[in-house]
């Protein structure tokens, strides 16, 4: 691959060492234009020569939002500078989805396999969203578990023989509706009556023992079984 010119955003004068010797060692056509420990010297160094790559740390002068700020400004100013965070914020990953959604690159995190020269030319060479194998991981882990959470789901609609109107009318239960604002949401066609029936109905297939449940039990059993996602529980427009 041709030589690149990198920029290294680093406030920890030891990492910063680290982050030179691999970039050196592993990294042959990574020339390093320059290195900032703040986001004041970032700005100063790139308007004096713009690079291809920025090499990124998130935690600057004690402060997580710098980083992202700084990879959002970059991406807005130089689209065609790619921007690729090398962090140690392993735990924080409200701070991955921020900086992603400001336009990263990749994220590596500084643990596991750091920092290699097959990431670096990935995200040279276009690849979008490279990862190392830490976060990898966790991105595999969440997959599995929405999979899961999908498939769980969908076997409880058919088994439970729920019908479009009844998720709708359990997950506006859940979300506190009453049964007459149920019955003014948008192609909701019946009246509270129907809806008290739907409920019988609903709390026969869902309670077999015959037991004798409110309205908030029954929502709360549809959220144990499945038939309703906590993590997309929003009502639906009136």
């Amino acid at each position: 691959m041709e030589k690149f010119k990198l920029i290294i955003v680093e406030d920890v004068p030891l990492e910063l060492k680290g982050t030179q010797g691999i970039v050196r060692n592993e990294i042959p056509e990574a020339e390093v234009i320059g290195t900032a420990d703040c986001e004041a010297a970032y700005w100063k160094l790139i308007k004096q020569q713009q690079p291809d790559l920025v090499l990124l740390d998130l935690g600057l002068g004690g402060s997580t939002t710098v980083g992202v700020e700084i990879c959002r400004q970059t991406k807005e100013l130089y689209k065609q500078v790619k921007i690729l965070i090398f962090t140690g914020e392993i735990l924080n990953e409200k701070l991955w989805v921020d900086v992603l959604d400001a336009g990263a690159d990749g994220i590596i995190l500084k643990s596991g396999e750091l920092l290699t020269r097959r990431d670096v030319l990935a995200v040279m060479e276009g690849k979008e969203l490279v990862f190392n194998e830490p976060i990898l991981k966790k991105i595999v882990e969440r997959f599995k578990h929405a999979v899961s959470s999908q498939l769980a789901r969908q076997e409880a609609l058919i088994n439970y023989e729920i019908d479009e109107y009844d998720e709708r009318f359990l997950r506006h239960l859940a979300l506190g509706y009453t049964k007459e604002q149920i019955t003014n949401l948008r192609g909701m066609p019946f009246g509270v009556k129907s809806l008290e029936k739907r409920q019988n109905e609903l709390v026969k297939k869902l309670f077999p023992s015959g037991e004798s449940v409110n309205a908030t039990r029954l929502a709360v059993r549809a959220l144990e079984l499945r038939i309703l996602d906590l993590d997309n529980l929003m009502p639906d427009s009136e």
